[in-house]
């Protein structure tokens, strides 16, 4: 073993080239400007950010034009100068969030291989792709994707910096690259990142006996490093809005976790089954790998990265578990930690992967795809033109990265040529490339079916009697997507949910009362409103005037004109 990574294996085996990681790049984004946004939550998210460059304001966000304190900024000023260069767009709205969840890939690659080798960061990779929750989730414009590569990395490169010589330029090299990069998850979802990193070094520590690690922790350079990257904005923000800080940090951390008031209740096993879905087609070698993680390196004298892993994945199990508010996208920062213990166990047994493992993901794909068009021809009588297109591409996908797979016979050599880019005569890279088309594939499908998962097609029947001057009303609903594809905000009217704080806050700013909206209407000759059906039902029998020019699943669009 290597001196100075302790646990790193000394074989030299093939690994991932350059334009394997090309090709991934491209396939990971390849339907990322074809999937129309989807409500609520990449309305949300594209939304803000074109209000921070509209306004000129990257300080308070704000969610139509409402004070929305519900998240730090990272992310609004990351996509909002995405805007400013190339505008927004399915692909802009989405690019920094896809991004950083393709980077968990070579995140793990260059991790495990450098403490172990590379055919196991190989197979951490193709483990990682297999994941249909990986896949689904790191393809949203939802915040989980790049809070999990900042979290991940923070403990990666705790692990390097634990797995360094003592007092080393390594060690403190490291420690630092893991403090600033805390500051970042900081900076991406709030104060979890002390609970998750914190509460996994101290239990690390118990279970090990073991206060090393506390003392190799650099504080004096790392503590002020943080800060310096991660308090800027929190006093900023808090100097120019006296209510931030009792909201952010009460509200939105300790009363959403031991409370139930964001109505997002789920039984205590919500998230263990989301796991084992998403870990399915790997999940036998990962219970395999658990004892050998859990045990560690047999030099009694070193830190033990795996089990580190280990507890920290399932230490965000249970905590999210404990939650009072639980959304499916929370434990994904567990999966590229599990997916590299695991690459490290079956590294040796490349016919297990790429037969069994890929032959597991490929039935799950295969069930998604038909499951969604039974599900479609069920619930509404019909099965849309593009579902069984975007159904077809993800079976054949599926189809191939199994036959692929098990091409591999489980006798063929270990070793691998120089010339063998993939290592060891198997093959990785086809397979993790067609997984990943796979799952965004199903993705795809899915938002094709009804009900209408997006305002798009709404908003582009709407957009040619819209004009710079047209007032514009939301009545009994907030249709999120509605906003960044009109590229405005809307009059509230009978609504609150989760712009609640900010109408409390602002009264008046961006809402108007059912008896103002109505003599604004009556008034105006130029105004469209987007109606709740049900509430359009109301309002229609009142003989408001007006016509209907589009309407969805969810929402009615009525014109004044």
């Amino acid at each position: 073993m290597s001196t100075s990574a302790g646990v790193r294996s000394s074989a030299r085996v093939g690994g991932l080239r350059w334009w394997g990681w090309v090709a991934l790049a491209v396939v990971w984004l390849v339907t990322i400007q074809l999937r129309p946004m989807m409500d609520p939550d990449e309305g949300r998210y594209a939304e803000i950010p074109r209000e921070m460059v509209t306004t000129g304001n990257w300080v308070t966000p704000r969610l139509d034009g409402l004070k929305y304190f519900e998240k730090p900024a990272l992310q609004y000023w990351a996509t909002a100068a995405i805007y400013s260069v190339v505008g927004l767009s399915n692909w802009s709205s989405r690019l920094w969030t896809v991004m950083l969840g393709f980077a968990c890939l070579p995140l793990i690659y260059a991790w495990v291989a450098r403490l172990y080798d590379r055919r196991s960061a190989v197979a951490a990779v193709v483990l990682l792709a297999m994941s249909p929750y990986f896949g689904a989730i790191g393809h949203l414009d939802l915040l989980d994707a790049g809070f999990t590569f900042w979290m991940c990395g923070t403990v990666f490169a705790f692990a390097r910096g634990q797995c360094s010589p003592p007092r080393s330029g390594a060690e403190r090299g490291w420690m630092l690259v893991c403090w600033a990069l805390a500051a970042l998850a900081v900076l991406s979802k709030g104060i979890v990142v002390f609970v998750l990193a914190g509460g996994t070094l101290i239990a690390y520590s118990v279970l090990e006996r073991d206060l090393r690690p506390w003392r190799r922790m650099h504080f004096a350079v790392g503590v002020p490093l943080f800060l310096a990257l991660s308090a800027p904005w929190f006093v900023l923000v808090s100097l120019r809005n006296p209510d931030f800080a009792q909201y952010f940090f009460i509200h939105e951390h300790f009363q959403r976790f031991l409370t139930t008031e964001a109505k997002r209740i789920e039984p205590w096993w919500y998230f263990l089954a989301l796991f084992v879905a998403g870990a399915l087609p790997w999940l036998v070698p990962l219970v395999r790998a658990l004892p050998a993680a859990w045990r560690g390196s047999a030099l009694e004298d070193r830190f033990k990265p795996l089990k580190f892993l280990l507890i920290f994945s399932a230490l965000t199990l249970a905590f999210f578990s404990m939650s009072g508010s639980k959304l499916a996208t929370y434990i994904m920062p567990i999966f590229p930690p599990l997916a590299a213990l695991t690459g490290v166990a079956v590294a040796a047994r490349p016919g297990f992967l790429s037969r069994w493992c890929g032959a597991v993901a490929a039935v799950l794909a295969l069930v998604g795809a038909g499951g969604y068009l039974l599900y479609s021809q069920h619930r509404n009588g019909m099965i849309p033109p593009a579902a069984p297109v975007w159904a077809a591409a993800a079976a054949v996908a599926a189809l191939l990265a199994a036959a692929v797979g098990w091409r591999r016979k489980e006798g063929a050599a270990i070793e691998a040529p120089a010339s063998d880019p993939t290592g060891s005569g198997w093959q990785p890279l086809p397979v993790a490339l067609l997984l990943i088309f796979a799952w965004q594939a199903l993705l795809c499908e899915y938002t094709v079916t009804p009900p209408s998962r997006s305002a798009y097609a709404l908003v582009q029947a709407v957009a040619p009697d819209v004009h710079p001057g047209t007032a514009l009303y939301s009545v009994g609903q907030y249709r999120q997507t509605i906003p960044p594809y009109l590229g405005r905000k809307l009059t509230l009217v009978s609504f609150t949910g989760e712009l609640h704080f900010g109408e409390m806050r602002e009264p008046g700013r961006q809402q108007a009362t059912p008896e103002q909206f109505v003599r604004q209407w009556d008034a105006s000759r130029d105004a469209i409103a987007f109606f709740d059906p049900r509430v359009w039902d109301h309002y229609r029998q009142q003989s408001l005037p007006g016509r209907v020019i589009a309407r969805d699943s969810f929402t009615v669009a009525v014109s004044r004109s």
